[in-house]
């Protein structure tokens, strides 16, 4: 049955959002966010989930088990576009993104109740795995299913503002899961969280799920399908139609490569690389860093609906570009900011203390390792790993010879090869030069939720602010720019390829590409060049080839390309 939101023009774009449209974005919006929080859990106690499923066993099994674990996690994410995209473009919005958050609850409600593999050995692991696809596989469908049936909803001219709501759930989900993890840790406790306390924030997921599910089997199918339905005009293959035919299918190349490619990279900089960059490289303890992020998405988090709002006016590209090139501009004073006010001993050891590794460059890898399953065992990529570790900036000099050396201020060289206590050496050296130690007492350090009226945690969350408005920026206007380049009969399918591509696959991979970017070069900052360079490569792309498609009657039988 049709929406009463099926009204357009003037009149429909300025009226107030009906009942019908409100429960819609509600029922899309919620279910959503649950699977994002589903999804997050598992990154989140990825140290914990291992120690329980993975460390009994051989390196080379369980390093098979990091790869499987990763490969569901971003990897497996487009092949459910292609299965669910599939599915909701021949038998519809509603029914098959009702199917994928089940699976997605159904899977991480498992994992809660799956005993560890001390208990029941290797099928511990091979059960996690699978669950782990499940999770994946129904990530790749929901995100598709909820946009497009939104933006079926809403009437012409406020598709950016209605689908912005879906936009925030991923930042939403991040966000609750950070909550509900820091809640139980603090009321069970540490060691009782790595326990059994971990497998509570997976089995509160059945809450999430009941009510998720209530709420979607009250909806309607999306007008836009209903009628195609009803008129005989469903596509048979969406797959071949979407991705067999040039026509369409270099559309969802340029949606890659234009759009989602520079936005992937920005969200994944501005959440979880600045994340990432707070803990592993300043050396910020969990609970600080966890609470300055959740500071900032608290804060930063209206962009989502303020950009997609504002691409309703002006359009999709403007912001979308907009927010690529500005992030692309200042990403390196930010984070140099950042590391000033973070960490301020390890800041001025970086500018004033030079370490420099001479080893001959032949026996030098760069170090990709997403999945955690390569060794790198010569002395050269053992001694720039822990460099990089360590967070300390160096350079490398090509000398001949099998002979590796760390030279650290005016210390004697620490040699690296064959020295079975090079790390405690190093560690000396860096100390008796002024680089500090983890934990020193400039580190920032926030004694609860509330402690953020000083220097230190308010200028850090200003700064990790502006980064999440810059995710707005890209990533609220997103969903309407992709469902507006696709007809009705393959937009589920086209639409959701390109958007797991540019997220699972690019997005995914920058923690493990910036930390090979770093130790290959000795430099902290230098793992920004990735989002950097291909947030401006999407620009250009965006600029010269990726029309504007606000204008576009997402009814028709074909949009403007």
């Amino acid at each position: 049955m049709a929406s009463p939101s099926m009204a357009t023009g003037v009149e429909a774009a300025n009226r107030p959002m009906t009942k019908e449209e409100k429960k819609v974005i509600l029922a899309s919006s919620l279910g959503t966010v649950f699977e994002w929080y589903d999804f997050y859990l598992y990154g989140s106690l990825a140290a914990i989930i291992g120690a329980q499923f993975f460390s009994q066993y051989p390196e080379a099994t369980r390093n098979i088990f990091a790869l499987l674990a990763f490969a569901a996690g971003f990897l497996v994410r487009p092949f459910g576009a292609l299965v669910f995209g599939r599915l909701g473009d021949l038998v519809g919005r509603k029914y098959t993104f009702l199917v994928t958050i089940v699976i997605m609850g159904a899977s991480t409600f498992a994992v809660g109740l799956l005993p560890s593999s001390e208990t029941i050995g290797i099928s511990a692991a091979i059960i996690l795995i699978v669950l782990r696809c499940l999770q994946g596989l129904a990530l790749g469908g929901e995100y598709g299913g909820a946009a497009t049936y939104v933006a079926e909803h809403a009437p012409h001219g406020r598709r950016g503002f209605y689908t912005s709501f879906i936009q925030i759930t991923a930042t939403a989900g991040l966000f609750l899961s950070l909550i509900v993890i820091l809640s139980v840790r603090s009321i069970v406790g540490e060691q009782e969280f790595a326990a059994w306390g971990w497998r509570i924030p997976f089995l509160l997921s059945a809450f999430l799920l009941a009510i998720s599910v209530y709420i979607r089997l009250s909806m309607n199918e999306s007008p836009a399908f209903q009628k195609m339905k009803d008129e005989g005009t469903r596509s048979k293959a969406p797959l071949g139609e979407a991705f067999g035919q040039w026509k369409n299918a270099k559309i969802a190349l340029l949606a890659l490569l234009g759009l989602v490619m520079g936005q992937a990279v920005v969200w994944y900089t501005g959440q979880f690389y600045a994340l990432f960059f707070l803990g592993s490289v300043l050396k910020v303890d969990g609970f600080t860093t966890n609470m300055l992020i959740a500071w900032s998405l608290v804060l930063g988090s209206g962009g989502f609906v303020l950009f997609g709002w504002l691409s309703d006016k002006i359009g999709r590209k403007p912001i979308i570009i907009g927010g690529m090139l500005l992030a692309a501009v200042t990403y390196f004073p930010l984070f140099k900011l950042m590391s000033h006010e973070a960490n301020p001993a390890l800041s001025a050891a970086h500018a004033n203390i030079s370490v420099v590794v001479r080893a001959n460059t032949a026996g030098c890898s760069f170090q990709f390792n997403p999945t955690n399953t390569v060794s790198f065992t010569q002395p050269c990529d053992v001694t720039k790993a822990a460099l990089a570790r360590a967070s300390v900036n160096y350079r490398v000099e090509n000398t001949p010879g099998d002979a590796v050396t760390v030279t650290v201020g005016n210390q004697p060289p620490v040699n690296a090869t064959n020295n079975p206590n090079f790390r405690r050496d190093l560690a000396a050296a860096l100390t008796a030069v002024g680089y500090p130690v983890a934990a020193n007492p400039t580190v920032v350090k926030m004694s609860g939720p509330f402690d953020i009226f000083r220097e230190q945690p308010a200028v850090l969350i200003a700064i990790l602010t502006l980064l999440v408005i810059y995710v707005t920026m890209v990533y609220g206007p997103i969903a309407a720019a992709l469902v507006e380049m696709f007809p009705t009969r393959i937009r589920y399918t086209s639409m959701s390829l390109p958007y797991h591509i540019g997220n699972g696959w690019f997005g995914g991979l920058m923690p493990a590409t910036a930390f090979a970017m770093i130790a290959q070069t000795g430099d902290v900052y230098y793992g920004l060049w990735y989002p950097i360079v291909i947030a401006v490569a999407c620009a250009v792309i965006g600029i010269l080839f990726v029309r504007e498609s606000k204008d576009n009657d997402i009814n028709a039988e074909e949009v403007s390309r």
